[in-house]
């Protein structure tokens, strides 16, 4: 997930990009060219589509990666994680941390 994160991001930069470039100037790849065609066609309606559903997508995928890595520790029964305090534990138990490395690592990747 965290792959595909990182692709969206990468899509964003470069449509927004290849959106100030005159036709000529968008390449000769035949890939680049249906893409270019898909997104741009409508008056260019395609692409505010594509940024709509993208940052739902992103959004989702962290979601999904922050709570596969939330630590859930029992406070009192099991030993906090790094030997931090219980209110601290139980901060780390929100799933804050998850969804902050998540961020961080997603954004830069």
């Amino acid at each position: 997930l965290m792959c595909c994160v990182g692709l969206l991001e990468g899509m964003q930069i470069a449509f927004f990009a290849v959106a100030k470039l005159p036709k000529s100037e968008r390449g000769s790849s035949s890939l680049a060219l249906k893409t270019c065609h898909c997104l741009f066609k409508n008056g260019g309606k395609n692409l505010p589509g594509f940024m709509c559903g993208r940052q739902m997508t992103v959004t989702l995928c962290f979601f999904i990666i922050a709570r596969v890595t939330t630590i859930n520790v029992d406070i009192g029964n099991e030993p906090n994680i790094f030997g931090v305090s219980d209110p601290i534990q139980r901060m780390f138990n929100l799933g804050f941390m998850g969804a902050i490395t998540t961020t961080i690592l997603g954004s830069i990747a």
